[in-house]
């Protein structure tokens, strides 16, 4: 089986990046610029029309949207145990990550890209105070979440993966977020795993191989 995984740094690319690390999964990695355009250049459109990453290609055919990226990637490498065995648990974790696509990163996205949700000059600050309001909303449910908890179940799981791209990404917008602790700590711990360390020197080394380029 041939994979490739369309990743572009400080994306929710991050993840598949991760859960395929974590299942030992034999990858490829496609490194595109999510700044230069290329997103939207004719031959990525064709992959995913919908301009975005992650995008799994599997055998020369491609999946979309992280959400069904995770559970292909657990079923797949179920020794890898990326989802829970028990039926209500996995449905629960399945919950959990599409809490975190539909209503975590949207919160997210004003803080990168204001003029997406409000062109009006002047506007970009009122985006992000409006949006930071509900992203705080959602970091107070998942603090409650891993109250006395390591992991959001009983061992490290892809929602795991998933919400640790979502806490690195609201600190890469300097946002205050001493308040939640657990989340905190869960980074820490998330920090410590190889799959996340691998992640972070291809992270280095793509952004500036991007930057050069730019340069």
């Amino acid at each position: 089986m041939n994979l490739t995984l369309c990743y572009a740094p400080q994306t929710c690319a991050t993840v598949p990046f991760i859960t395929l690390t974590e299942a030992g999964a034999d990858f490829e990695v496609m490194n595109l610029n999510s700044r230069s355009g290329q997103l939207r250049s004719p031959e990525f459109l064709k992959l995913n029309p919908k301009h975005k990453v992650p995008v799994l290609i599997i055998d020369g055919e491609a999946l979309t949207e992280n959400l069904a990226i995770q559970v292909w990637i657990a079923r797949r490498y179920p020794a890898a145990r990326l989802l829970p065995q028990d039926p209500m648990q996995e449905i629960k974790a399945i919950s959990l990550m599409s809490f975190f696509g539909s209503g975590i990163h949207p919160h997210l996205t004003p803080n990168a890209r204001p003029e997406n949700y409000c062109d009006l000059p002047g506007s970009a600050e009122n985006v992000k105070k409006v949006g930071n309001k509900l992203l705080f909303e959602d970091f107070a449910v998942v603090e409650n979440l891993l109250q006395g908890r390591e992991w959001f179940f009983d061992h490290f799981t892809a929602p795991d993966a998933y919400f640790f791209w979502c806490f690195r990404r609201a600190i890469s917008f300097k946002l205050d977020l001493s308040q939640f602790k657990n989340c905190h700590a869960h980074l820490e711990r998330m920090q410590h795993r190889a799959s996340a360390q691998k992640l972070a020197a291809h992270e280095k080394r793509v952004m500036e191989e991007f930057s050069r380029s730019n340069g």
